[in-house]
């Protein structure tokens, strides 16, 4: 697939699908019902309508310039059961670990995905988790669909604490230091202590009427967290006593109804240097000078997968599911690839020079950073992988809605000279926008 190089103006895809006459009363329940409980990330068709929106399919006659080679796989429980939840593997202390929805949390070794220990909640009282992990100083902590957060051992599993907070977590929490930092669904910042659990602070902020199912994990930043708000808003708390040092509108709500008013910030900020890179949902990418609580630039797109950067660009997965590269100074496009449009991505992922998303249907996609096009694909999992792959040491983790977990090895000096040497052909027949 060939990736569309853009001009010096904003990223702006289309907002919403145009419905065929006669579908919005279908549409509309179906598209409430979405955003109520799976974050927009898929719609339910009813009545034997045609999804307007189809995936597209994969390009099987792509050349493969770089070839993804899946290590192992393993699988650690019955998987979210179509639920959209923030469950993200996660590589510390020398192991890879993860949790199940059914009440597990295991740790497994990166070579070969073998079991090194499991905590497992008893079946009358299982604990459905539903967010993180996260893990520092030999503490993992996980949060459940019942507000319940738990710190164990990244050892060997032992139970250290345990609370209940006021609403769902489906956000991965933030170690910071000695204080972990907690999103609720209800946009409650919790500042919890490490050591045994207890409440330091909390944060209220009033969600608005109609939001979409998810919440931003919070980024450290100078001495404080950056949070991402329902109703287009981004927090900076201090973490001492969790006070607000500023509060900015990414993007107001607007339009006639409560569902055209989401604008939620469901992708996690990332943070570079003094700059906080954000997007909204139903609204607009984003930098915002951390000192200064002032928002610098603000580009017409919008996101709830999420984005990430390195020291060139930003790159988003839009609402659409095209991949965007964008300057970090402006904003600018600089190439967008529409090959996988509605396959459902995840945020991309560095992996070397490539980019590396998953989809619906457990694909995993490789992209060049230079310039977008596509790389190279396989296929991990029979069910989507629904969250960002974690790469380390030129290895892809993904965890896929089955309850699969896998390990996939990019080829690196394939990757590298793909990203580095890109064929004359491929960049002389990029269309501009």
């Amino acid at each position: 697939m060939k990736a569309t190089r853009t001009s010096s103006t904003s990223p702006a895809p289309t907002r919403r699908p145009v419905w065929p006459p006669g579908l919005l009363p279908v549409v509309l329940p179906a598209m409430l019902l979405a955003a109520l409980l799976s974050g927009c990330s898929a719609v339910p068709w009813i009545g034997g309508e045609k999804d307007p929106t189809p995936p597209t399919p994969i390009d099987k006659k792509l050349t493969q310039e770089v070839s993804p080679r899946v290590l192992w796989k393993t699988r650690i429980g019955k998987g979210t059961r179509e639920r959209q939840l923030r469950l993200i593997p996660v590589l510390a202390d020398g192991k890879l670990f993860a949790a199940d929805p059914a009440g597990r949390v295991v740790a497994v070794s990166p070579a070969d995905g073998r079991v090194l220990w499991e905590y497992k909640t008893e079946r009358k009282a299982r604990i459905p988790f539903s967010g993180g992990p996260a893990v520092a100083d030999g503490t993992l902590v996980v949060g459940s669909s019942n507000g319940d957060l738990l710190a164990l051992s990244s050892r060997d599993g032992t139970l250290k604490w345990r609370i209940r907070l006021g609403s769902e977590i489906l956000a991965v929490p933030l170690i910071v230091n000695d204080l972990v930092v907690v999103h609720t669904i209800d946009d409650s910042v919790y500042g919890i202590a490490l050591a045994d659990g207890s409440e330091r602070w909390r944060y209220d902020y009033p969600a608005p009427v109609l939001t979409l199912r998810g919440s931003s994990t919070p980024a450290e930043a100078d001495g404080g967290v950056i949070v991402g708000l329902a109703g287009g808003r981004l927090l900076y708390l201090e973490l001492e006593q969790g006070m607000p040092v500023w509060e900015l509108t990414i993007t107001p709500p607007r339009g006639r109804s409560e569902l055209d008013r989401i604008a939620d910030i469901d992708a996690d900020p990332v943070v570079v240097g003094n700059i906080a890179y954000v997007a909204t949902y139903n609204g607009d990418l984003a930098a915002v000078d951390i000192a200064a609580g002032m928002i610098l630039w603000r580009r017409e797109l919008s996101a709830h997968a999420g984005l990430t950067a390195d020291g060139s660009a930003l790159y988003v997965t839009d609402s659409e599911d095209n991949l965007w590269a964008a300057e970090p100074t402006d904003g600018a496009g600089l190439w967008r690839q529409e090959g996988l449009l509605h396959r459902r991505l995840t945020a991309p992922a560095l992996s070397g020079n490539a980019l590396v998303v998953g989809d619906i249907d457990g694909y995993l996609h490789l992209v060049s950073r230079r310039d977008g096009r596509m790389l190279g694909y396989t296929r991990v999992a029979k069910d989507r992988i629904g969250h960002r792959p974690v790469v380390a040491n030129g290895i892809v983790y993904i965890y896929a809605n089955d309850g699969t977990l896998a390990a996939v090895r990019i080829n690196a000096a394939a990757g590298d000279q793909a990203g580095d040497q890109a064929p004359a052909a491929a960049a002389a027949s990029a269309t501009q926008d």
